[in-house]
């Protein structure tokens, strides 16, 4: 393996790294549409690099939120002990399907493309769906209920992420956010995020196992992204927010579309 760097891979890290550290919204929602439109990686390649990728930045947002008892264990170990079989399961489709079959990299666009739809979907609608969640879901299941639910959530966000990269962020929080209207927002983000850390690290591990992962990438894009999540989470209370978050739901909205009716 021989590293070359590559300065529009690292500026595109370092983009996406800025953009996470101010809002929060997962590098694959970004990050994987950007390597297939603009640098013309197979969709298999981009997803399997983001999935590593992922796991290495989540990794320090996890130590972070756990030393200010951000994330709720029990309700992490709930979402891994269904994404992580179901991520295995996905792998292994992709492993029968082919990873340079054509249809495989059509099934993959086409997946990632709804997947960035509902992101796009959760950042509009999520202020929203938290009132209506606590206003009227919080007191209507069991807690074997939620328990059971949360295992079958995990189980789809699963699927998604080692298809697509997408979904542990953004819709993580969403579903969460249903099943747990009572939980503090800090604590839903932090589980979530805890919880990418073991399904991006297996996901990501599957697609080097298949061959799917470009380490020379991998590394460009942590040479800017690890930086730009610094810089921006040191901005993030100094930005409008909410306004940006509408601004990457549109392009999310926009890309998607594409991808699907490409």
């Amino acid at each position: 393996m021989e590293f070359t760097f590559t300065p529009a891979l690292s500026l595109s890290g370092l983009i996406v790294g800025l953009l996470v550290g101010l809002t929060g919204v997962g590098g694959g929602s970004l990050m994987t549409p950007i390597l297939v439109l603009l640098f013309g990686f197979k969709p298999a390649t981009a997803v399997g690099t983001d999935l590593l990728y992922a796991a290495i930045t989540k990794s320090g947002g996890t130590w972070m939120h756990h030393r200010h008892d951000n994330i709720d264990w029990r309700i992490t170990g709930r979402l891994a002990l269904g994404s992580v079989p179901a991520a295995a399961l996905a792998l292994t489709v992709l492993h029968y399907l082919g990873m340079e079959n054509h249809s495989t990299n059509r099934i993959i666009l086409n997946v990632l493309g709804v997947a960035l739809l509902l992101t796009a979907s959760s950042l509009i609608f999520r202020q929203r769906l938290l009132s209506f969640a606590r206003g009227h879901i919080g007191q209507t299941m069991s807690s074997r209920h939620t328990a059971g639910m949360t295992v079958v959530v995990g189980a789809v966000i699963g699927a998604l992420v080692a298809l697509t990269s997408v979904g542990a962020g953004a819709l993580g929080v969403t579903a969460l956010v249903f099943l747990y209207p009572q939980l503090e927002m800090r604590r839903v983000v932090g589980s979530d995020i805890a919880h990418a850390v073991p399904l991006t690290l297996v996901a990501g591990m599957g697609h080097w196992w298949l061959g799917s992962v470009d380490i020379p990438l991998l590394l460009n894009l942590l040479l800017g992204s690890l930086p730009g999540i610094i810089v921006g989470s040191h901005f993030a209370a100094r930005v409008p927010e909410r306004r940006l978050r509408s601004l990457l739901a549109v392009m999310l909205m926009l890309v998607g579309s594409k991808l699907i009716f490409a």
